[in-house]
């Protein structure tokens, strides 16, 4: 059974990306009073959290809080987990967003999966946005073809019978 995490005033909440592009490892991560979390995500996760907090901030009055400086990930990065799925909510009283990330489970595993949830500021989702997508820009370029990433060594497009694009 994995541990589960509740952070309700994290400090540090940020995306990254471990590796060389096509091999990258993109995690989730969050600190609290000197707790640091690192959980494992799908780079997907990444894009579609940070699209839906960019849709939820430009519903929201404008938040007036610094945004924060430092969005790098923070050593060690130990991930207790993957995640599986992500949650987002808001919290109107205490003016939070609340993102819940779940436990990805092996096809055998017992039990119930583990969740972590973070209640982070507006400007720290404004700051989560524009990190994943610094991450984004990072990324492998993506073949107008076929939609699947390009290497840097070339692409063997499967829309144009296996022929290398550059």
């Amino acid at each position: 059974m994995s541990a589960s995490f509740e952070f309700l005033g994290p400090d540090h909440f940020t995306a990254g990306a471990v590796g060389q592009p096509g091999q990258r490892v993109f995690y989730l991560q969050s600190r609290e009073r000197g707790k640091v979390v690192s959980l494992k995500s799908e780079k997907e996760q990444v894009r579609a959290l940070a699209e839906y907090l960019g849709s939820l901030l430009n519903r929201l009055p404008a938040g007036s809080a610094a945004p924060p400086a430092n969005l790098a990930l923070l050593e060690p990065i130990d991930a207790p987990w993957a995640v599986a799925s992500i949650a987002v909510g808001y919290d109107e009283a205490r003016d939070r967003i609340l993102v819940v990330a779940n436990e990805a489970l092996e096809e055998d595993a017992e039990g119930e999966p583990a969740s972590a949830r973070f209640l982070i500021s507006r400007a720290q989702a404004a700051a989560f946005v524009k990190q994943a997508d610094a991450l984004m820009k990072a990324s492998r370029p993506i073949c107008p073809w076929c939609n699947q990433p390009k290497d840097p060594s070339g692409h063997a497009c499967p829309r144009s019978n296996g022929h290398v694009h550059h």
